[in-house]
């Protein structure tokens, strides 16, 4: 039989056992890490001091201990004075050995639906990939041809006919683009990962931003200069942070606005698959803008192909983001309400072999 301490510790959610008198007695590694406080520390401090939930719960607690049945509450912000509130669902439990201890799991909302996204990301992938092989080069023959003819015919007409034939060419080079995105997101490489430092790519990908789409913005930097090496692909992570910027400013439109990448480690966060495996993903890093937030119809799909919130938008710059981070073994998700959009994409850091690799890669 399990041993009582090895369980507790080992449940993959934050979890939190409660004394009789409303003090916390123990706190799992998760919890600790969710808390950002030491079980040590935290040991005999009243609960709801250390745990902050926007629901009044200390009656509905009070019941559960009474009556010694579960009680459960979901779309809880739960946070506490180290971090920021998060949307979470909660069970509350008492022991059943009669010590009047009670059991509080916490499971951030983010992590319920986790593996159902990384299915449908997979899933809309294949989708498009197959689709590109079989039309792309149907369909890219015959537009060279019409662009060509409405090129030629272009020599001999007035300029009120050449309105009619810029246009051909101009919406058959645009459907070649398309195609060509398609291509792009079909024939991605799998990465090649290695440690990396998360810091270099954000500043390479803020600085290209400047230069360019992004010269109305105002970018800031909010780092945590202790953040360890990630295991990641720099050219496939540069091109996920430019996609992202990219769309926080076309969003911004001319009057422009306000980017923060913002960068920080939780220990908490892990990626659990389907076939009960698991991998921590600490480092955390945030596209934060003030725009005016995605559209609600499109915002439980953003990630799929061909869903776009922009007029002319082809809907495959973000569907390409997610399908890079799923092969990076991360995790991407997005929170948006009018004036402030966050993308979160939580990666892998690179254990000590990797940084030995990474290391004598620079010496030689």
């Amino acid at each position: 039989m399990m041993d009582a301490d090895v369980f507790f510790t080992s449940l993959p959610v934050p979890t939190v056992l409660i004394d009789s008198d409303e003090t916390i007695n123990d706190l799992n590694p998760e919890a600790e890490g969710f808390l950002n406080a030491s079980a040590k520390s935290a040991r005999g401090t009243p609960v709801w001091d250390i745990i902050a939930v926007d629901a009044p719960l200390e009656d509905a607690f009070a019941r559960a201990r009474e009556t010694g049945t579960p009680l459960f509450v979901n779309d809880a912000d739960v946070g506490s004075g180290q971090r920021a509130p998060v949307p979470c669902a909660l069970h509350l439990a008492p022991l059943s050995d009669g010590s009047g201890k009670m059991i509080l799991m916490i499971t951030p909302r983010e992590l319920a639906g986790r593996m159902t996204q990384n299915h449908t990301v997979k899933s809309a992938a294949k989708s498009a990939i197959g689709m590109a092989e079989m039309l792309a080069h149907e369909i890219k023959n015959p537009l060279a041809g019409i662009t060509g003819a409405a090129q030629l015919l272009s020599m001999n007409l007035n300029a009120q006919d050449l309105e009619l034939t810029d246009l051909i060419v101009a919406e058959s080079r645009r459907i070649v683009k398309l195609l060509e995105q398609v291509e792009q997101f079909g024939n991605l490489m799998p990465p090649e990962r290695r440690a990396l430092n998360l810091h270099d790519v954000l500043d390479r990908a803020r600085r290209s931003a400047l230069l360019g789409f992004g010269a109305r913005m105002k970018i800031i930097e909010d780092y945590d200069p202790s953040l360890p090496p990630a295991l990641g692909d720099k050219d496939q992570l540069l091109q996920v942070v430019l996609n992202l910027l990219k769309n926080a400013a076309e969003a911004a439109g001319d009057q422009g606005g306000t980017i923060r990448l913002h960068s920080y480690y939780e220990h908490s966060f892990r990626m659990r698959r389907s076939d009960g495996t698991g991998q921590s993903l600490p480092l955390q890093i945030e596209v934060i803008d003030d725009g005016p937030g995605l559209p609600d119809a499109i915002r439980a799909d953003v990630f799929d192909p061909f869903v776009s919130g922009r007029d002319n938008g082809t809907g495959l710059g973000l569907a390409l983001v997610s399908k890079i981070i799923s092969d990076h073994g991360g995790w991407i998700s997005v929170n948006s309400v009018p004036g402030r959009t966050v993308f979160r994409m939580s990666l892998p850091r690179a254990d000590k072999t990797n940084a030995d690799i990474l290391a004598l890669g620079q010496e030689t």
